[in-house]
């Protein structure tokens, strides 16, 4: 089981150390629309849309990457200080009652959404748009999925003796 979840640790951390590096490069497009729209006069909604496009990735690819390093803003004014046992026992609680169920529906509701984008393989309405609008909806779907792979090697952690959780989480 240990093997298997750092798989899962191993795949979240190298997917959102390679995901990171979409703040750069929005950045840097986002420099070049300014540029280009006031130095020079040139629209290019494609370099624009191509910045919202990184934003949504980012974001949605990165969430189980943040969960994982405990990026997420918690409200802990209790969990902080409970012994390791119960705060074990609310972060299974908060995966199986919380995360899992909006997980679930977030694919259950999507799916037919970005199906359909793939069907028709949907564009940008603007001219010169970007003609990948069903990429983009497919964030939709990759979102809880990355999530819910974390939540496995969340919620087994909870199982791990102390000295191994600490361990995991220093070097996982």
């Amino acid at each position: 089981m240990l093997e298997k979840l750092l798989l899962i640790d191993r795949f979240t951390a190298q997917t959102g150390k390679a995901v990171r590096w979409l703040s750069l490069l929005m950045v840097l497009f986002s420099v070049a629309v300014v540029v280009l729209r006031y130095a020079f006069e040139i629209p290019s909604i494609a370099l624009q849309e191509s910045v919202m496009y990184l934003h949504a990735s980012l974001f949605m690819l990165g969430a189980a990457y943040t969960w994982q390093q405990g990026g997420h803003v918690r409200v802990d004014v209790f969990y902080r200080n409970f012994p390791r046992k119960q705060q074990n026992l609310v972060d299974r609680c908060g995966i199986v009652f919380l995360l899992l169920p909006v997980c679930i529906f977030m694919l259950y509701s999507s799916w037919n959404y970005v199906s359909v984008a793939w069907q028709i393989g949907e564009k940008s309405q603007e001219a010169g748009g970007l003609p990948f609008v069903y990429l983009l909806k497919t964030l939709i779907l990759l979102l809880p999925f990355l999530m819910i792979l974390q939540a496995i090697a969340e919620f087994a952690k909870t199982f791990l003796p102390a000295q191994a959780h600490a361990e995991e989480i220093h070097h996982g």
